[in-house]
């Protein structure tokens, strides 16, 4: 019964990656038939100091993004969840960056932005704080990207946690409290086992996506000064679309593959065994 689906699946999915696979042991570009080169293509990527920068700028920013988000939507969800006047509002406007495109939100921050003519800029510089030299500074241009890509998908995982926060039993927390349970404890022993699954998941799917980071920083430097801010995304798109070079793109796009499947396996597994305890 499922294998047309399974089929189709197949078709859209396991093809076109094994199919990337093989290209990545190939010399390929445009006006030319691939030719089969080994692993000369990882080879060249794992000795080039710019993928390197690149993949450690995409560590240190995915784990921002990751658990910075988070924290910020845990801590939303158990505030509103609790006493919080307006609640409906209040969650509409937390909601309202999914309503706004990626593209446009990212050029809507680079003009507030702006080193010169930026609002927030203007504003940080009326009460002496330094601004965020974003287009000269790669630290400032990674710090950025996170704080745009958090503020843009926070309603992702807030809307994971505070959906799993409304399923914790009541009775519990009554319980708790007759028992003289301070509110961490509360949160620490009842909240927060209930929420672990949900938690996973967030940190899963959020991980997937974040290594896939591309728009927030192409957007506002390319990837400079000098490709210091690059990310393994824009680090892939020029080898295809700049350089032409299909073999070494889709080589990077196997590592970075791999490199989200090491970040899987320890969430997965944890959830694996979750479900086996609760069956």
């Amino acid at each position: 019964m499922v294998s047309p689906a399974l089929l189709l699946l197949a078709a859209v999915l396991a093809v076109p990656a094994l199919y990337v696979g093989w290209l990545s042991l190939a010399q390929s570009t445009y006006g030319q038939e691939p030719r089969f080169v080994g692993l000369a293509n990882y080879t060249n990527i794992l000795n080039d100091p710019i993928f390197w920068r690149a993949f450690w700028n995409t560590v240190v920013v995915v784990n921002a993004v990751v658990y910075g988000e988070l924290l910020l939507g845990l801590g939303l969800a158990v505030l509103i969840a609790g006493w919080c006047p307006c609640r409906p509002l209040v969650i509409a406007l937390i909601l309202a960056p999914y309503a706004i495109t990626e593209t446009s939100g990212i050029v809507m921050w680079r003009y507030m932005l702006e080193p010169d003519v930026g609002l927030i800029t203007q504003v940080l510089a009326r009460l002496g704080l330094p601004q965020l030299d974003w287009s000269t500074k790669p630290t400032h241009t990674l710090l950025l990207a996170s704080s745009i890509a958090i503020w843009h998908h926070l309603p992702f995982t807030f809307l994971i946690l505070y959906s799993a926060l409304m399923t914790v039993p009541r009775e519990l927390l009554e319980a708790a409290a007759i028992d003289g349970a301070t509110p961490w404890q509360k949160f620490r022993f009842i909240t927060l086992p209930v929420l672990m699954p949900a938690i996973l998941i967030a940190v899963l799917f959020r991980y997937i996506f974040a290594i896939r980071m591309f728009a927030e920083v192409w957007l506002l430097t390319e990837g400079g000064p000098a490709r210091l801010s690059e990310l393994l995304a824009i680090y892939l798109y020029r080898q295809m679309v700049k350089y032409h070079d299909f073999g070494a793109a889709s080589a990077t796009g196997w590592l970075m593959l791999v490199f989200s499947l090491l970040i899987a396996l320890p969430y997965l597994r944890r959830m694996f065994k979750g479900v086996m305890t609760h069956a």
